[in-house]
């Protein structure tokens, strides 16, 4: 595997595509997220063309190998094999995808690579097309991400201290800072347990309150980090609900 200059050539990168969209009559850019070159941009030349051989390839949510070659922002993609694929996502479990895809486009850096984040992805895209209800490994996949792009997701000592968050205690979340405990919070507080704080630490969603607690420190944070960002994924399911 080379990089750096000229023409150098990437082969067989596990990665999955995370968008696409036209940039000609015939061309189109991937917006792919792979494993050892994190999130990159691609043109697939020709790609929109009716024989094209790689336009049913470049689906999302599919496990694939990708070979490019080029520099600067904007690689030209030379390769696309499919990895086994598994089943497709439905319904609900297709917009959780998109979900996650929409996360990773607006706050993953280009060309940052995370292989924790995008084994977390992976799994999660599996346990979504396996019909997973349970949404465990989305939340690992939040939490991994938060982590991974250095948000110092502690959840098993109290803010500004050494102190141990204790299973029985309550807590609320300072943003930028962690748990500390809580005093007389305002009702539109959210407060955690202690209890369901520590699972999280220690990856266990077998609890339902642990899950319900972490969909909400989820939001929570993830709409702080966001800036203000919309994200359509959200809007989408919303609308639906409403219908």
């Amino acid at each position: 595997m080379s990089s750096g200059t000229g023409k150098s050539r990437v082969d067989g990168q596990a990665a999955y595509v995370l968008h696409t969209y036209p940039f000609s009559e015939t061309s189109l850019i991937v917006e792919a997220f792979s494993c050892q070159h994190g999130r990159l941009a691609l043109m697939a030349r020709g790609a929109r063309r009716p024989r094209s051989a790689v336009r049913g390839q470049l689906m999302a949510f599919q496990p694939l190998e990708l070979g490019w070659f080029g520099q600067g922002e904007m690689r030209t993609l030379a390769k696309v094999e499919w990895v086994g694929g598994q089943p497709l996502l439905q319904a609900h479990a297709l917009l959780l995808g998109y979900y996650m895809n929409e996360l990773l486009m607006k706050l993953l850096p280009r060309e940052d690579a995370h292989p924790a984040l995008y084994d977390a992805y992976a799994e999660a895209l599996r346990a979504l097309a396996l019909g997973d209800t349970s949404q465990a490994s989305l939340r690992r996949f939040e939490i991994s991400l938060l982590r991974e792009l250095g948000y110092g997701l502690t959840l098993d000592v109290e803010a500004g201290s050494e102190h141990p968050v204790e299973a029985d205690s309550h807590y609320i979340w300072v943003i930028e800072r962690g748990p500390v405990e809580a005093g007389s919070p305002s009702a539109d507080t959210p407060v955690f347990t202690g209890r369901a704080l520590l699972a999280m630490a220690n990856d266990d969603f077998n609890e339902p309150e642990t899950l319900a607690q972490a969909k909400q420190l989820m939001r929570m944070l993830i709409h702080h980090y966001l800036g203000g960002q919309p994200l359509s994924s959200r809007r989408v399911f919303k609308e639906l609900q409403e219908l």
